[in-house]
């Protein structure tokens, strides 16, 4: 299987479509009620920042634990057992990263 690689240019960068969903409804806020704008922006900052701060707590939560971790026991164990270890500790990290975003929306 040779395959040439696209040119960067000629496909659109991953989750371009939510860029541009989100910069209309930025537009239509600021249309709409434009003093909210900065409220809208401060709560997309503290969004994000809780994000960040989850992924680092399951970092230092589990250190030896993260998915990726597991591509070294391939060979070693069944790819059935192998995929829902990386499936767990996957599904793990999103529910510490969601609720650290969930807590910081609430409580915002």
């Amino acid at each position: 299987m040779n395959q040439t690689p696209r040119p960067l240019l000629s496909r659109a960068p991953r989750l371009s479509g939510w860029l541009l969903i989100t910069l209309a409804l930025l537009l239509a806020v600021w249309l709409i009620a434009p003093q909210q704008l900065p409220v809208s922006l401060y709560k997309l900052s503290l969004v994000s920042l809780a994000a960040v701060v989850g992924y680092w707590l399951d970092r230092s939560i589990f250190p030896y634990a993260r998915p990726d971790g597991y591509l070294n026991l391939k060979g070693r164990v069944s790819s059935a057992v192998l995929r829902q270890t990386m499936g767990m500790a996957m599904l793990r990290r999103a529910i510490i990263i969601g609720s650290a975003m969930l807590a910081m929306g609430l409580g915002a």
